[in-house]
């Protein structure tokens, strides 16, 4: 049986704010683009207690929450951040899987420091995280990676919880469908309207009627609703994209303006690029128009871009293949498609 610990920072970008800027501590704050056209990316939780969560449109965060500070975000520095919290995980689990830069998945069945329960694994984490950053982190812990991330987010912030396998069909009884993995809002609504709405209306059913009734996925939340998740920590994923966007405080309707602006896109992405190691063929415009329709233009190349010249001439490329729709709200390139290897490149267009 496996010992997974799934580890959460909390709050992790206001986290960061807080901590390098004393006068912050204690306020309720909104990591984002400001109030006027932005969106929440992290909400502290001073803020929380009104209501503010990320992804919430600035002005409904603001309306929400009228003391609210909003705090441009600072990306190498939540990166660096990050760079420290991962070297802590090598130090404890030799499988982790990052899902994001504030949260992984650590397989301790074997940890490399000898045999230790998984629970004394994820405290030292914690405490070797506060020690060296400042910041807190909720852990999770338990014998999957379903049952120890919804472990994570049951007592934080800065929270330890171990859902043991004999308990799990227990505490997913009483689970909302929503909190189940792969569930979004459309497969919610589904499920509603078949009459399930928690785990125990999953678990009532068998497999083959949860399949009849619900489709190929049924099988799948049927499993889940038992506590069973047999997918491993896989220490290394393979890239498919890497994009940066922009969303304009006015919306631009000249073609010269979005010009300029990509160019300065361009170079974020090059930067990005070069860190990441990254490279691929594909080179994607994203374009969200004053209604909020998006746009997407692509061309594929026969070498990867990696300049800021280069992304930005292609991209140029594709924000003139066709007429505006519409005043633009936001802008973005990204390139994707299958990874290439450095050494398959050739250098002319510093393609």
């Amino acid at each position: 049986m496996r010992k997974i610990v799934h580890i959460d920072m909390d709050a992790f970008y206001a986290a960061v704010e807080q901590r390098d800027q004393p006068s912050l501590r204690g306020l309720p704050i909104a990591v984002g683009g400001g109030q006027t056209r932005g969106v929440v990316m992290t909400a502290s939780y001073e803020a929380r207690r009104f209501g503010v969560r990320s992804a919430m449109p600035g002005g409904r965060a603001a309306r929400l929450c009228p003391e609210l500070v909003f705090v441009r975000p600072r990306f190498e520095v939540y990166k660096e951040v990050s760079r420290q919290i991962r070297a802590i995980f090598q130090e404890h689990a030799t499988l982790v899987e990052p899902l994001s830069l504030d949260e992984a998945y650590l397989d301790v069945t074997e940890p490399p420091n000898g045999p230790l329960p998984a629970v004394t694994i994820a405290r030292a984490i914690k405490d070797q995280i506060r020690a060296e950053t400042g910041l807190t982190a909720s852990a999770g812990v338990s014998c999957n990676k379903f049952l120890a991330k919804l472990a994570s987010d049951m007592e934080k912030p800065d929270g330890l919880c171990l859902i043991r396998p004999e308990q799990a069909e227990g505490v997913l009884a009483e689970l909302p469908i929503e909190r189940f993995f792969g569930v979004g809002p459309a497969t919610a609504a589904r499920l509603r309207a078949a009459g399930i709405t928690r785990g125990a209306d999953l678990q009532a059913l068998d497999e083959a009627e949860a399949t009849r009734r619900l489709g190929r996925s049924g099988g799948h939340y049927w499993r889940l609703a038992r506590g069973l998740d047999d997918r491993p920590v896989v220490p290394h994923r393979n890239r498919k994209s890497l994009s940066v966007e922009t969303t304009f405080d006015e919306d631009i309707a000249a073609v010269a303006e979005l010009a300029t602006a990509l160019d300065e896109l361009a170079r974020d992405l090059a930067a990005r690029l070069a860190r990441s190691g990254y490279q691929a063929p594909t080179v994607q415009l994203k374009i969200k128009y004053r209604d909020f329709r998006i746009s997407t233009r692509q061309t594929t190349l026969s070498q990867a871009p990696r300049s800021a010249e280069a992304l930005s001439a292609i991209g140029r490329h594709l924000l003139l293949r066709a007429p505006l729709a519409a005043p633009v709200r936001l802008l973005g390139i990204g390139v994707g498609g299958a990874a290439v290897e450095a050494d398959q490149l050739t250098l002319g267009l510093e393609t």
